[in-house]
């Protein structure tokens, strides 16, 4: 059963953190490439972050410095740790395989005062 539950999201002022969380089955952790990425209202899903197998990075440039991709390959699981948030880093979070496949639900960010 192919399952993606991300979580962790809320409201956060600028300057704040957050660390998202998103367990995966099996099927489509094992062995691929993982990825956070960001739908903002009006625009399109970008990817925001990947990770492969043995810990290899890859950021763009708007979250550079500031955010923090990692998994645990015991736990199926993949983390994103924000910090230093700014308003436009506000989204739905998705985490799925890097290229994507299957979706899960996401998780609001929201960044404001």
């Amino acid at each position: 059963q192919v399952q993606l539950v991300e979580s962790g999201g809320g409201l956060v002022q600028p300057g704040g953190s957050l660390r998202l969380s998103c367990a995966a089955s099996r099927s489509i952790f094992s062995g691929y490439t993982m990825g956070w990425y960001c739908q903002a209202p009006g625009k399109q899903r970008e990817l925001v972050a990947t990770i492969t197998i043995g810990g290899s990075t890859y950021y763009t440039d708007s979250v550079k410095g500031r955010f923090t991709i990692s998994r645990s390959n015991a736990k199926n699981t993949v983390y994103l740790q924000m910090n230093s948030l700014k308003p436009e880093d506000t989204a739905v979070y998705y985490c799925t395989t890097f290229p994507p496949k299957n979706w899960g639900q996401g998780t609001q960010v929201t960044v404001s005062s």
